[in-house]
């Protein structure tokens, strides 16, 4: 589930977003429990310690204010530093993410009413640590180290099943329902250690903790009985979205190792989903129970699973780098890609167990020598990753070519391809706005704009997108599109007072030049404005009812 708030705490000086998210909780999960402790009762009869509610039972806290916590923990995350929002690796994390959406939408775990109230979004953090987590309304946090540790896109959607079973299932509101049935001055000290926590995380952590343990033996069982319902949910969903059985063993076998040999932090996903013998004898049952035949590698199998392996060794190395490993750790992977020799003798079946680790290694080694600025080896090592046989697989190939350009923009090179390609045929969020940079290069921006126009209106919640769309028009000196594409960047991130500041920009930029106004754009200024002025208010009202 989401991470303990003391674990977090500890942790603070860490990383930013580990901290702030901690402390977050800890406000958000105080003002929710004042609220609940007023609040009637929708259900006759709660869940005693040591039990679990039945299915589907009504919660005290409704979907709409874990939602509105949730979004204010989001507008912190999307402000702090160590949140990514990489388009490469966010596409092959959502092409593992939305299978298992799927999945539970046709299992009956996610109805209808919970999916349009929730925000179903996944958060890349900044972080080397292994480590995931669910957040209030739908919110989810992956660190990229978990993505570089595991070992397939099986063993990741072990892991993201199960967090979005911690969702569907409504643990979170079940949590705070059960925290708010504590002792006031319980909640008291919560509150206490995370005002502590702005003059010392020590403090911080002593107060929370301290208040935490009254209740942690009534905690327990019922936090032990969320992990067994997510560990169950969470396999039937990845099972039915496609994904092995035996990568819900895998990682369990990973973490296990993990717990036995590592306790330096490294792990803090052991600290908040703690493995128990229980818990790792149910999964490896589930797996047993699998059909024979069901489970039994057939070839076509066997290919399938050799290439989504490339792609993942290729994704891991990518996250490594995203991670900020500093020079050395650049360096050690440039050496290492350069250590490996092609060998030819893989070319017939580009995805052998030898090729998975030969492309995480030259493409970690391509990438990692274009952020030291040594482009010639990056192209060297890029070269020897296409030699692999790679561009076999489409998929693969396409993820090998977007490095080529990178690799050209970092370089300040227009790359070649950037003349003639045609824009409106990228279809993935990487190819669309990867290929927009390298055509805003070439100078090719009406191609840009014209192109991201119809992305934000498919996609308007994409803040890198809008983004660039805002620099697209810029370059052709409309700034009123520009100003507005900026405040929808804004927006998109839940930065409303900053998005309505730009929207009355671009209002007054209009305003200051009458006889050249757009008045289509002039109604779409006004109606933003109207509906960004509407959120704002409401943010506020919120927080005074909250103090």
């Amino acid at each position: 589930m989401y991470p303990s708030i003391h674990s977090e705490c500890k942790r603070l000086k860490r990383g930013p977003v580990l901290g702030r998210l901690a402390l977050g909780i800890a406000a958000l999960m105080v003002s929710a429990n004042f609220s609940l402790a007023q609040a009637p009762t929708t259900s006759t009869a709660g869940p005693t310690s040591g039990s679990l509610p039945s299915l589907g039972e009504t919660s005290e806290l409704a979907a709409a204010a874990e939602r509105r916590i949730g979004d204010r923990i989001a507008a912190s995350i999307y402000r702090d530093p160590d949140y990514i929002d990489d388009p490469v690796l966010a596409d092959y994390v959502q092409g593992i993410w939305l299978p298992l959406v799927a999945a539970a939408r046709t299992r009956g775990e996610l109805h209808a009413e919970l999916e349009e109230r929730f925000a179903w979004q996944l958060f890349l953090i900044r972080d080397r640590s292994i480590n995931a987590f669910a957040l209030p309304g739908g919110y989810f946090g992956l660190h990229l180290g978990l993505v570089a540790a595991v070992g397939s896109p099986d063993e990741m959607a072990a892991v993201l099943g199960h967090e979005l079973s911690h969702v569907t299932q409504r643990h979170i509101s079940r949590m705070l329902t059960q925290q708010a049935r504590q002792t006031p001055w319980m909640i008291a000290a919560m509150l206490l250690g995370a005002l502590a926590a702005g003059k010392s995380g020590d403090v911080a952590s002593a107060a929370i903790v301290g208040g935490q343990a009254v209740a942690a033996q009534n905690q327990l069982n019922f936090s032990r009985d969320m992990e067994r319902e997510a560990d169950r949910v969470g396999f039937g969903v990845m099972t039915d979205a496609g994904f092995e059985s035996r990568g819900m063993t895998a990682m369990f076998e990973k973490l296990q190792q993990a717990a036995r040999l590592n306790d330096n932090g490294s792990f803090p996903y052991l600290r908040s989903h703690p493995l128990t013998t229980e818990r790792i004898a149910e999964a490896q049952a589930r797996v047993q129970l699998v059909s024979a035949e069901a489970a039994k590698p057939t070839r076509e199998k066997e290919i399938e699973s050799g290439k989504a392996r490339l792609l993942h060794a290729m994704m891991a190395s990518r996250a490594r780098i995203l991670a900020a490993p500093g020079v050395d750790g650049l360096r050690s992977m440039v050496a290492e890609a350069q250590r490996r020799p092609v060998s030819l003798a893989h070319l017939q079946s580009p995805a052998t167990p030898e090729n998975v680790r030969d492309a995480g290694a030259l493409y970690g080694g391509a990438f990692a020598a274009a952020q030291l600025r040594d482009f010639a080896v990056a192209k060297t090592l890029l070269g020897q990753l296409k030699a692999l046989g790679t561009q076999d697989v489409p998929q693969v190939a396409g993820t090998i070519d977007l490095l080529g350009t990178e690799i050209d923009l970092l370089a300040g090179v227009v790359p070649p391809a950037a003349s003639s390609t045609d824009i409106s045929r990228a279809t993935s969020r990487a190819e669309v706005l990867t290929q927009a940079q390298a055509l805003m290069a070439a100078n090719r921006v009406q191609a840009v704009s014209d192109r991201l126009q119809t992305w934000v209106a498919l996609h308007p919640k994409d803040a890198m997108a809008w983004q660039l769309l805002a620099t697209a028009y810029g370059r052709q000196n409309q700034n009123i599109r520009a100003v507005r594409a900026d405040a929808e960047s804004r927006a998109a991130q839940l930065d409303y007072s900053a998005a309505l500041d730009r929207f009355k920009a671009a209002q007054g930029l209009m305003r200051s030049n009458p006889s050249g106004a757009d008045y289509v754009e002039g109604s779409i200024l006004d109606t933003r404005t109207r509906q960004i002025e509407s959120l704002v208010k409401e943010q506020a009202l919120q927080d005074k009812l909250d103090r």
